[in-house]
């Protein structure tokens, strides 16, 4: 497949206008994306109350294929009785992510139970009280309550209320397995955990810092904020191991000259190792120190802990920066002279940082460099973690973490005269942990694909398959569905954003709440997710309890109960009437004064890490591509990289040569955790040399267990693999037989 030279660009629009055709023809697509809605997809913040296709500061047309494609994707036919009769697990287990998402809309109830081969069609009634049964049952600290994305506000409080009233603290989210490190990081540095910046200070930026992500692929829509900050003279310094086509060159389909010409994204593109991230930020620290282009006076006024960070920035050698990053001293002093020279700097930031052992080091390190030039505190300059799903900031926002900010604990007790549990809760991958152990019972998963973004894939699915019950509420197949089987699995469909009977908000990376209306129904069946959980929660409950469960079908009834336990979000209870979407008070820095215990922000001093990995070995990390979004996969192909299909692995010329190997050639590819056989490894001249490239979640049967201490966040990144070609079966069974 050849291999695309600019992002974008008309097979962008080729492939809306093809996609449109499963949506109705382009009067059905233009209705469903111009829907007052917030976008499905990241948290760039599309949508709402300015109607879709419109960001937060109100430029229109804007959307992207992810979001094209998730709509594709809800608006598919509903899967019939027939399905489930004719296709058994151990085939739903053959299915592709692709085939599994492309079977159509979930509408009815399902269970599997242990031992049987087929999932079957059960009624509502029967699927709630077999759930309803099971809660009554078990030890509340013997069930977990895992929360994805892409759910409201709304329904994420709602649930971790009927959680934590229930009795356990087990409520996390996806955020563990992706941003958690951000939020730790920035949390430790500034006393918050989001972003301190508004899309309005990324777009007027001279600099934008771009690690460890891949925009076009993953959040297109920010293309046009770099193409923008590119065409008013600003510059674009991108820090990955591998040279990304739209990163380089971009043609913004809403722009005709761009589309037409191309813009230019990356003025600078500094290629460090997997892992070397941490060892780079220091060098850049080091060389403005040498050229004394810090701010001292701001560091001394308003950051704690500079004397003993400097002093470790001066004594680190610059020979281990240089082998601990894999980064020449050129190319540090080319990144710190345009950074000692712009006036406003962003720093954004995706997985490729957070995907460590050391992911909340690399956070703090980013923050320590945008400090060291004042680059927090004003317009125009901060720090923004490019977060990947439409409300993972919001979920976290509304308390769906194993401890509540004292701030929301003691409001929920005082406004519901209620107790709540202090035991301690398990993060995502503790709970795996103890589902791996026997000691959980119960799983709840509201949205998202819990098996498919874990590490050690097979340690996960043995772990669910010991929970006696395990419960989904998705809109559409997924391999969780396949691969995360209980020994009774129920599938809940569930409405998709813009089918809601009800308005619905959600909160954007920017720290932008939205307002989207909801809209009819595509299929009879699916419910709302707050209709689900507060009519579990009602049977479940004591009925002379302190909460009417009942009201609590209604969002606007939750929106008053956020608006007066979660500080911040006051104006929820007047957005029904008022429409009007907000900013999130206290989040955006514009002055420096942080919410810290001394009003300063703190420099933190780390050890750098070894690069991973022996003579033989490679650096491995995995990527979505770009026909995907997170676990979902909408197609096979990944046409920026040139690749179509996804059992490959991607190695640089010169380790195809190293290893004996021809491009093309089927491989082995084994790590300490895992094998995967048959994955054909390719010649990608654009990845770092001693470093290798393989598709998520696929993959993750690679991924060791390893988290960064801090946040939780597993290692995505830098796993150590060996490749080695694959023997033919026949060939292997000669040898067998002579042996």
């Amino acid at each position: 497949m050849k291999r695309l030279t600019s992002g974008g660009g008309w097979q962008a629009i080729l492939y809306t206008l093809k996609k449109s055709r499963a949506m109705g023809g382009l009067w059905g697509f233009w209705k469903a994306m111009r829907s007052k809605n917030a976008c499905k997809t990241c948290a760039l913040g599309m949508g709402g109350q300015k109607g879709g296709m419109v960001n937060e500061a109100g430029s229109f047309p804007e959307f992207c294929k992810k979001s094209l494609q998730a709509m594709a994707a809800d608006m598919q036919g509903a899967i019939k009785h027939e399905f489930w009769r004719t296709y058994s697990v151990p085939q739903l287990q053959a299915f592709s992510p692709r085939d599994l998402e492309s079977c159509g809309r979930l509408v009815n109830p399902v269970v599997l139970e242990r031992g049987k081969e087929y999932y079957h069609v059960i009624s509502w009634e029967d699927a709630l009280t077999r759930i309803v049964a099971k809660l009554k049952q078990v030890p509340p600290n013997e069930t977990f309550w895992y929360f994805s994305g892409r759910s409201s506000n709304e329904a994420g409080f709602l649930l971790q209320l009927f959680a934590r009233l229930y009795g356990t603290n087990n409520v996390n989210n996806c955020s563990y397995y992706c941003h958690n490190a951000s939020s730790v990081g920035l949390t430790s540095t500034l006393g918050t955990g989001t972003a301190t910046v508004t899309l309005d200070d990324v777009e007027h930026a001279d600099l934008v810092f771009l690690i460890g992500g891949n925009p076009p692929s993953n959040h297109p829509r920010m293309m046009a904020t770099l193409a923008k900050v590119r065409n008013r003279g600003g510059a674009v310094i991108v820090i990955n191991p591998v040279v990304e086509t739209g990163l380089v060159n971009f043609r913004v389909p809403s722009s005709p000259w761009s589309l037409l010409f191309g813009t230019e994204i990356a003025n600078e593109y500094v290629q460090p190792h997997i892992g070397g991230d941490l060892a780079l930020l220091w060098g850049i620290a080091k060389r403005i120190d040498e050229m004394g282009a810090q701010d001292e006076q701001f560091l001394r006024e308003h950051c704690s802990g500079y004397d003993a960070w400097i002093e470790r920035v001066r004594s680190t050698p610059w020979s281990e920066i240089h082998a601990k990053s894999g980064v020449s001293q050129s190319q540090i002093d080319a990144v710190a002279d345009r950074y000692a020279a712009a006036k406003s700097v962003v720093f954004g930031w995706t997985m490729g940082i957070t995907h460590h052992a050391h992911g909340v080091s690399n956070v703090q390190a980013i923050a320590n460099l945008a400090l060291m030039r004042g680059m927090v505190g004003r317009k125009g300059a901060g720090l923004l973690p490019i977060r990947g799903h439409s409300n993972v900031q919001g979920i976290g926002s509304m308390g769906v973490t194993p401890k509540l900010k004292d701030a929301i604990f003691g409001a929920i007790e005082r406004e519901f005269a209620v107790q709540l549990p202090t035991s301690p809760g398990l993060d995502t991958l503790a709970c795996i942990d103890a589902a791996h152990a026997g000691q959980l019972k119960m799983g709840v998963c509201l949205g998202g694909n819990l098996y498919g973004s874990n590490p050690d894939a097979h340690y996960a699915g043995e772990a669910l398959s010991r929970l006696d019950l395990l419960v989904y509420l998705n809109t559409t197949l997924n391999t969780g569905h396949a691969h995360g089987l209980a020994r009774e699995t129920i599938i809940l469909p569930v409405l998709a954003r813009d089918e809601e009977p009800e308005p619905t908000t959600q909160e954007s990376m920017f720290n932008y709440v939205r307002l989207s209306d909801g809209g009819p129904r595509r299929h009879q069946g699916p419910r709302s997710e707050v209709q689900i959980i507060a009519e579990i929660a009602r049977r479940v409950m004591p009925a002379e309890g302190p909460i009417d469960w009942a009201s609590m079908e209604h969002t606007g009834h939750i929106r008053q109960a956020i608006a007066k336990v979660v500080p911040g979000f006051e104006q929820l209870a007047q957005i029904d009437q008022t429409k009007q979407e907000f900013h999130l008070p206290g989040r955006t820095i514009h002055e420096p004064r942080f919410p810290t215990a001394d009003g300063k922000a703190r420099l933190h001093v780390h050890e750098l890490p070894e690069l991973a990995g022996g003579e033989n070995q490679l650096r491995l990390m995995t990527v979505r591509s770009e026909g995907q979004f997170n676990t979902v996969v909408y197609e096979d192909e990944d046409i920026y990289r040139g690749q179509e299909r996804r059992d490959v692995i991607l190695l640089h010329p010169s380790d195809l040569t190293r290893l004996g190997l021809a491009d093309n050639q089927p491989v082995t590819v084994r790590s300490a955790t895992g094998v995967m056989h048959n994955i054909l490894a390719r010649a990608f001249p654009s990845i770092r040399a001693g470093n290798a490239l393989m598709y998520y979640p696929e993959a993750n049967v690679l991924v060791p267990r390893q988290a960064d201490p801090q946040s939780k966040t597993p290692a995505f990144k830098s796993v150590v693999i060996t490749v080695e070609a694959t023997v033919p079966v026949t060939s292997a069974a000669a040898i067998s037989a002579k042996s």
